[in-house]
This record gives structure tokens, sequence and C-alpha cells, in this order.
């Protein structure tokens, strides 16, 4: 009796972004996450180097740009996870654990 093949894992559902350094190579896994941490980083330093600006007056200008800019970034993430479950849906529509909100990436 013929088995059917078995449905892969979430593994090929979204294969990893392979980038050539050299000889080294950067894999990249689980792509909505890793832009939504590079997201988060560039928030929190955006907002960090901001604060620092802040206390010079000929700097003030500059540090109100970046709260800006982090600020546009702050929109940028639930943005991310609206297109990570669009995507999810469309390609994996019975896939546990999509419709939930217990990622917050």
């Amino acid at each position: 009796m013929d088995m059917p093949p078995q449905q892969s894992g979430s593994a090929d559902a979204d294969p990893p972004l392979i980038l050539h350094l050299g000889r080294e190579e950067l894999v990249i896994r689980q792509r909505y996450e890793t832009i939504s941490i590079i997201n988060d980083l560039l928030i929190g330093s955006w907002f960090l180097i901001g604060s620092f600006m802040f206390f010079s007056p000929t700097l003030s200008y500059a540090g109100t740009w970046l709260f800006v800019i982090g600020s546009i970034e702050m929109l940028i993430r639930p943005a991310i996870r609206f297109i990570r479950r669009v995507h999810l849906r469309r390609y994996h529509p019975g896939m546990p654990g999509v419709g939930d909100g217990g990622h917050d990436f």
C-alpha cells in the first residue's frame, strides 16, 4: 500500500536565507522574527542616542529627529507582525499557532 507523502514541517515553509561572506555562511532562519529583532535594536538605538543628544542644546534638533525615526520604527513593528500572519495564513491556513497572539514579533 502506498503511503501519502508526509507533510513537511514549518522549516520548509520558511526556508533559511543563506548569505555567503567569503568562506563563511550567514544563515537566517525565521525571517520575520529576525527582522523584528533588528527593528527593536534600531528603535532602542535611536531613542538612546537621541536621549544623549538632548544633553547638548546644539544636538537637540538631531535628537528630535532620532526620536521621530524611532517612533516610525515602532509603527513598523505591528506591520511586521501583520505581514507574518498574512503570509502564514496564505501558505499554511491550518497551521497551529497562526491565529493565536502568542508571539510578539
